[in-house]
């Protein structure tokens, strides 16, 4: 084999391997911020309540988002109508990415983009 094949051999050896291990964590930690951005991605808006009020949604049917059962401390994270969170009067407008609000938040609500008719 010629120098300037093994090197690419190894080259495609190490990206493989570095693959693989991204791969592994989609599971463990790396995975939750995957998860976090990908929720993130289909809202609208963000809104950060009060523990009340962000439990009166889940009684009225709001699913409960799963990955922010998987972030610590925890998180309430649920999807909501605009028009419903327009109604709460703790929510306090944030906005939407990976950023200091949304993560400090226990208690957040997201408004998912308006479908077309």
């Amino acid at each position: 084999m010629t120098p300037a094949l093994e090197r690419r051999a190894r080259e495609l050896r190490a990206r493989v391997l570095v693959r693989s291990w991204a791969y592994r964590q989609r599971h463990h930690a790396r995975g939750v911020w995957f998860k976090l951005r990908r929720v993130l991605a289909e809202a609208s808006a963000a809104f950060v309540v009060a523990p009340e009020d962000a439990a009166a949604l889940v009684a009225e049917g709001c699913r409960v988002e799963p990955v922010g059962e998987s972030l610590e401390p925890r998180k309430v994270i649920v999807f909501a109508a605009a028009e419903r969170v327009a109604r709460i009067g703790s929510a306090r407008a944030v906005p939407v990415r990976l950023g200091r609000d949304v993560l400090e938040a226990q208690h957040l609500v997201l408004t998912p983009f308006d479908l077309l008719p």
